[in-house]
């Protein structure tokens, strides 16, 4: 866990005053940059000391051997990985013939910022050589959200003191030396230097080099251009070689005197396209960037980002630190899928390569909507990048002997990439949560383009998945058998509430979708029969019920099983899974992350308060939070039902999952959809926003640490703001033409002339409940007054 303070609270940027080496993994995850097409990690411009390298393509990854003790049917062969790629961001500096280094000679001063307003990674350095020479270094590094391809970084070099002999390597290198992060031998060869040389090349103060991958066969090409301010003298040289190109600068600067290095680095890559047209690619993404120069490039990335914190920012009043670590979360997001454009949203983003770099269901259920309600754009493209991997859900499907599509459970380019069966196959939910994602893009965008589309064919398909995989019992239910739902301590179970309830969702919107656009469904071969099929099976899905302890049971038989010894479960034998056999975890009630609380929030037009109360209470007391994902969404409905403070914990819990590295692991790169839930536990649970019927819906309520909380969102092109203080709210229209919300289910009409201020209705005394012994909600490294907490590990997925 990193220390309380290490971070000092600010509400637009996260700084480091000082180099803390036992902390690289993680502030390298913390101050990385990405556009969604590329990311930086934020390690240091002389590439050493590192924790991890990483420069990463969206898309961009090697092929893998899965190996399998035992295998069976339906069994992915093959994994796909993101991989490392050609870096062009070292800048090493030579100082009198001595390597600018941090672990040597006397480090005077050492601070980075990442500022979130204006996109940049900041970094001053005042450091005196073993020999004497005293220097100081200022970069700016930027990712840039307006020229996709394109990052930059400014490097200045200044004597202090006495006269200095300076050389500045700009250099691009592939194949650099990671950590394995595999014990499969085989699986490592593969990642091992992953990439050939196609071409290298240099011209003055140009060089670029081009690649492709051993085993996927994709190419990719990356170049570096230079603006360069000096003393008379200064003299340039350039060299390359397959692997290494790099442009020198050498020059003598007197006291006071500066050496200015403006490095433009670009990238691109491609499965079908030749690399003669990679390299032209980049050559223009260099020279677009080049005309506008360093000040134009900081001037687009300042307004691209005014314009995201226009439609988007979420202020806290009462917490600051609370305020620094929202914003920090959703500028993260926004990075992760910006310009990813119809490429897949990585559980990571570009910040580190854990779980390989592969997207989740988090992409879908956590992330989206944000992105619906901030970028719109962003999920759209999100949501097309699903529908271009159509067919290999088509042919997934067909391998399992089932119907329509069945989608990943992890993956870069679209294939089953799990070779964990429980998860992996039987976690069929993702396919529902895609067609949710769908319906509240389209819900919210009101883009009937993309729906007569793209979001056309999956609703039906995920559709015909469901009519396929449940199946009507003696009486006349539909029942889905033999799954797992979120809570992977529950896996193969019948009747997950939250898959059953998703998919008659599912099965409904594709219904309604086929009635708005019948010559689409004539296209696909959907007639009235198969609709009616659809509306039969979503009307009659079971929904396991507990009547004597009154709950709904998370899957059929759950409140049955054995109650978890939470007492003799002692603080290290957390994460469940890595200390304890799965049939024991799977007979058991103990839940590793929300699942029947997930459906209290997705599908809460289902249950009435009072039932989403009891069960709430009832399954806080089981959840153990052994995945980063649960947080948000138990803050989500404890503030519906009026646990307010605990709701608040969690809140914090989620928000500082990276900043305060609670899982241990954010070495490995971020959490986004933990990151992606820090807005969610704001805007719906204190904010109550919801959006299952026609327009949005709105139950607001603060818990007594915060005085005030405003957030801003887009729908259907209009720009609202909702700002709620202790006793009541205020509805603002800021741009676009006059609609209705719900208030507490009252509907409120909105114009830019007439904001709209309601109180609450008033809020029953709850008794405090407990999650359970040994995990204490809120156990998010620091206290609000700034004390130290617990620490949250966090479940590895498999």
């Amino acid at each position: 866990m990193i220390e309380p303070g290490l971070f000092p609270v600010d509400p637009w940027s996260v700084s480091e005053p000082e180099l803390c080496f036992d902390r690289l993994g993680q502030t390298e995850s913390i101050f990385a940059l990405s556009n969604g097409h590329f990311g930086l990690r934020g390690n240091f411009d002389e590439g050493e000391p590192h924790h991890t390298p990483g420069t990463y393509v969206n898309g961009f990854f090697e092929t893998v051997p899965l190996p399998y003790a035992e295998a069976g049917y339906g069994y992915p062969e093959e994994g796909q990985s993101l991989i490392n790629v050609t870096n062009g961001k070292l800048l090493r500096l030579l100082v009198d013939d001595e390597p600018f280094d941090v672990r040597y000679g006397t480090l005077q001063r050492h601070e980075r910022t990442l500022d979130l307003r204006n996109g940049v990674l900041r970094r001053e350095v005042d450091w005196i050589s073993a020999a004497g020479q005293a220097v100081r270094i200022r970069s700016t590094r930027l990712v840039s959200f307006v020229q996709r391809a394109v990052a930059a970084i400014y490097y200045e070099v200044e004597a202090i003191d006495d006269p200095a002999r300076i050389v500045v390597q700009s250099t691009l290198v592939a194949n650099e030396p990671v950590p394995e992060q595999t014990d499969d031998s085989r699986a490592a060869a593969a990642l091992r230097a992953p990439l050939i040389s196609e071409y290298h090349t240099h011209n003055n103060i140009k060089a670029a080099l081009g690649h492709r991958t051993r085993g996927s066969g994709l190419r990719m090409a990356a170049g570096i251009d230079h603006m360069i301010e000096g003393p008379d003298g200064t003299v340039i040289s350039a060299e390359s070689e397959p692997d290494l190109a790099r442009v020198m600068v050498s020059t003598e600067l007197a006291p006071g005197q500066k050496l200015t290095v403006i490095k433009l680095l670009a990238y691109g890559w491609s499965s079908v396209r030749s690399m003669p047209a990679l390299r032209d690619q980049v050559d223009a993404a260099l020279s677009a960037a080049k005309r506008i120069g360093w000040d134009g490039l900081l001037a687009s990335q300042r307004a691209y980002l005014n314009d995201m914190w226009e439609r988007a920012d979420v202020e806290v009043e009462g917490d600051p630190q609370l305020q620094q670590a929202v914003r920090y979360a959703l500028f993260q997001v926004v990075q992760a899928g910006a310009r990813a454009e119809q490429r897949p949203i990585p559980a990571k983003g570009l910040t580190g390569r854990g779980y390989d770099g592969h997207t989740f269901w988090d992409m879908e259920t956590y992330m989206l909507p944000v992105l619906t309600y901030t970028a719109p754009e962003a999920a759209r493209d999100a949501l097309c990048w699903r529908h271009a991997t159509l067919e290999l859900a088509r042919e997934r499907a067909h391998q399992l002997r089932l119907e329509g599509v069945t989608f990943p459970w992890r993956t870069i380019r679209g294939e089953e990439c799990s070779g964990y069966w429980p998860a992996g196959t039987a976690g069929f939910h993702i396919n529902a949560d895609i067609a949710d994602a769908v319906r509240r893009y389209v819900a919210a965008t009101g883009d009937t383009e993309f729906e007569r589309g793209p979001g056309f064919d999956l609703f039906v398909e995920t559709a015909r998945l469901w009519q396929s995989l449940g199946h009507h019992d003696a009486v006349g239910r539909f029942r889905i058998d033999g799954v797992t739902g979120p809570d992977e301590y529950t896996a193969l179970v019948d009747n997950n509430v939250f898959t059953n309830m998703m998919a008659a969702r599912n099965l409904q919107a594709a219904a309604d979708v086929v009635a708005r656009h019948p010559q689409r469904a004539a296209d696909l071969g959907v007639d009235e029969h198969e609709v009616d099929s659809w509306l039969k099976a979503a009307d009659s899905i079971v929904v396991p019920f507990d009547e004597e302890l009154g709950v709904t049971a998370q899957s059929a038989g759950f409140t049955r099983y054995r109650r978890w010894d939470f007492e003799k479960t002692r603080d290290d034998e957390y994460p469940l899974q890595l200390h304890y056999p799965y049939y024991l975890l799977y007979s058991s009630q103990v839940v590793k992350q929300a699942d029947l609380v997930f459906a209290l929030y997705l599908c809460g037009d289902r249950f009435d308060l009072e039932q989403k109360r009891r069960d709430f209470e009832y399954y806080e007391s089981i959840t153990v939070r052994d995945s980063s994902l649960s947080a948000p969404i138990q803050a989500i409905v404890a503030a519906e039902v009026g646990h307010l403070d605990l709701a608040y914990s969690y809140l914090r819990e989620t928000s500082f999952v990276d900043l305060h590295d609670l899982s241990g692991n954010t070495a490995d790169g971020l959490h986004l959809g933990s990151l992606a839930g820090a807005w969610l536990a704001a805007v719906a649970g204190f904010g109550g926003l919801r959006d299952h019927g026609d327009t949005l819906a709105f139950s607001p309520r603060l818990p007594s640490s915060l005085t005030r909380l405003r957030f801003r969102l887009i729908y259907h092109g209009r720009r609202i703001r909702v700002d709620i203080g202790s006793d009541q709210v205020r509805y603002e229209l800021l741009a676009g033409e006059p609609f209705e919300v719900c208030h507490y289910g009252e509907p409120v009409t909105l114009s830019q002339s007439s904001p709209q201020i309601h109180s609450y209705p008033p809020l029953d005394e709850l008794p405090a409940i407990e999650p359970p012994p040994g995990r204490a909600a809120g156990r998010h490294g620091v206290g609000a007054d700034g004390s130290g907490e617990g620490l949250v590990t966090a479940l590895p997925r498999q």
